[in-house]
Formats: structure tokens, sequence, C-alpha cells
């Protein structure tokens, strides 16, 4: 069994392992509240565990440069600690997903309803009174702020394995620094969806760029790979240039989420076609689109992604616009240029050759990746 294939394993053993821990924690409390447990462990089964395997790999390949500064009982708990921390971030992430979901009022989630639709389900088919609406959208505020919760003791109970204090406060700062990132991202995010049509078309894309680099190019790729170094023991240059790999990289990933959130495959995604577009979402995509577009058709086009409720037809009419415009294949361009960027400075890390192999690997998945 390969290496990667034993890490997620354990990962998930871990958070299966921790959400059966809680659940009997919360029966004992009240059954009502066995639902909060069960959807936060069925969403934490699914996922690519991208930044769970980033982190890894990266810890494993700024681990050589500190190896003789550990002797072979600190080095198996470094290797058992990192278990946790990977299954931190999924935890965070899967946190991170229920609040964007509500907020982007996502019917599904990994091909399953998303969590506040669960909650809602619940809501109507045990004929309570109220909103059902309103209920799912309390439900998923308190799972997805637990989740959060549960990352952080989760990360802590790991860093009591750490070799030393310095990789610890390391660690501890990176993951501390990712959390206040996405949470800018996640509201710069909100406010465009909002407030483009006000402000200067000209600005759009650089705007859309700001909104990706901290709601998903540092959370997603940066702060795994950093993380995973710091507590390696990582010299300044090898985080310099794992931040130099991952950067890009995770720019290249939003992008090409953002291409498939218009374009995607329902049967691949597991979400419907041109969900992006339902939501409104004001992507460098989106805004490279508006760009081209003279006052008349650009007024249209904003109307449309105003809209909640688009049909079929108009979502096609959006596809067309985009693909028409050129901004389809500008964005084409741009992944292309910032996979060959994040790939050039991969290639002069000075690191474990094995583990370099494996990030790169993991590169180009994101990059070529299809959901």
């Amino acid at each position: 069994m390969s290496e990667t294939r034993v890490l997620l394993d354990l990962v998930q053993k871990q958070l299966d392992e921790f959400c059966a821990d809680r659940r009997v924690e919360f029966e004992a409390i009240s059954t009502d509240l066995v639902p909060v447990v069960d959807y936060t462990n069925s969403l934490l089964r699914g996922g690519k565990r991208f930044r769970a395997l980033f982190c890894y790999w990266s810890w494993a390949a700024a681990l050589e440069g500190a190896v003789q500064q550990q002797n072979e009982a600190q080095r198996a708990k470094s290797a058992s600690a990192m278990v946790g921390i990977c299954a931190s971030l999924e935890m965070f992430h899967a946190a991170a997903l229920v609040h964007d979901d509500l907020l982007d009022q996502s019917d599904t989630r990994r091909g399953a309803p998303s969590i506040h639709r669960r909650f809602e389900q619940l809501h109507k088919e045990s004929g309570w009174v109220g909103s059902p609406e309103r209920f799912g959208v309390a439900g998923s505020v308190l799972v997805g702020d637990l989740m959060l919760g549960w990352s952080s003791e989760i990360f802590g109970n790991a860093l009591l394995d750490s070799p030393n204090t310095e990789n610890e406060s390391a660690a501890r700062a990176e993951f501390s620094k990712m959390r206040v990132e996405v949470m800018a991202g996640q509201y710069l995010d909100v406010l465009e969806e909002n407030a483009a049509p006000t402000r200067p078309i000209e600005e759009a894309v650089g705007r859309a760029n700001r909104v990706i680099l901290y709601k998903t190019a540092k959370y997603s790729i940066e702060a795994p790979l950093l993380i995973g170094a710091a507590f390696a023991g990582a010299s300044t240059a090898t985080l310099r240039g794992l931040s130099a790999f991952g950067i890009p990289l995770g720019m290249a990933f939003q992008l090409r989420d953002d291409v498939l959130g218009v374009f995607g495959d329902p049967e691949v995604t597991g979400k419907p076609i041109g969900d992006d577009l339902r939501e409104g979402k004001r992507t460098v995509l989106v805004a490279l689109t508006r760009q081209s577009l003279l006052s008349g058709s650009g007024q249209l086009f904003d109307e449309l992604l105003a809209q909640r409720d688009l049909t079929g037809e108009q979502i096609a009419f959006l596809q067309q616009t985009i693909m028409g415009s050129g901004a389809l294949a500008k964005t084409e361009r741009m992944i292309e240029e910032l996979a060959n960027e994040s790939l050039a400075a991969l290639e002069l890390l000075e690191i474990e050759p094995y583990a370099k192999g494996q990030l790169q690997e993991l590169a180009l998945k994101v990059i070529n990746r299809a959901s």
C-alpha cells in the first residue's frame, strides 16, 4: 500500500473516531443532537484531501534538513502528529464548506445535499413548526462553528507530539494565519457578489484575483504547505520557496474551479450545471467577460447574475456570452501560465527528491482536475 493511501486511511480513521467520541458525548446530552455529528461525519468522508496531502508531503520534503536534530523516537512522534494535523485541516476545510454552501445557498456538496439543506429536510420530515429554511440556516451555522472548534482541538492535540517548541510555535502561527486569511477572503467574496455592479468594471479582475488569493490560494495550497514544512523545522528559504510554488498553484486551482462551476459536467462535479452563475459568483471568468461587454449587454449580464432562479435557457445564454467574449480562453491561458510558474518554483526547491515528486504529482492533479 502506498504511503499516500496509508496517510489518507489514517486521517479518515482519526476523523471517524473523533466523530464517534463526540457522538457519545452528544447523545449523553440529548439524542436530538445526533444529526449534528452524523451530518458532520458524512461530510468528512468525501473530498480529494488535497490540503492533507500538500501538508504531509511538504513536511516529508522539508524533514530531511531537520532529521539530524531529531532522534528516532521524536521522528515517530512527529509522523504520528502529522496525521492529526492533516485531519485538523480536513475538519477546517469541511467547516468552511458548510458556511460557504450556506452563503451561496448551494443545494449540494460532494454529490449529496448540503448541510443546511439536510437540516431543512429534517425539519420537514419531523413536522416541526416554523420555517424549515430558517432552521436549516441555524443548524448549518452552528455545525460549521462547531467544526471550526473541533479543527482547533484536533490540531492542538496533534501538536502535543511536536519534537520541539520551535516547530510547534511555527506550525501554530501558520495555522492561525490561515484561519484569518480565509475568513477575510470569504467576506471579500460575499462583498463582491453584492457590490460589483456599483464598482469600476476595469477593476473587476483585480478584485476577483484578490478574493481567490485569500479565499482559496493561500488556504487551500500555501497554508497546508507552510504548516507541514514549519512542523518539520524548515528553513526560511524553504518556506519562501514553498510559497512561490503554492500561491500560483492555488490561483490556478481556483480558476479551474471557476471554469468547472460554469461549464463542468454535473455527473462529475456533483453540482448542477452553471451553479456558479445561479449563485452570482463574481469570478475572474465573469470579470473578464463583463469587461468585454458594452453597456447594454453588460447590464443584462449583471441582471441575470443577480437572479437565483435562472432557467436552462438563461444559463446557456450566459455560457455562450462567456465563451464568445473570449473570457474562457483567457482564463485557460491564465491557468496554464500560473501552473508553469508554480512548477518552475517547485523545481528550484532543494528538498527531499521523492517528496518533491509527490508534490509535483499533486500539482498536476490540481491543474488538470475535472471536479
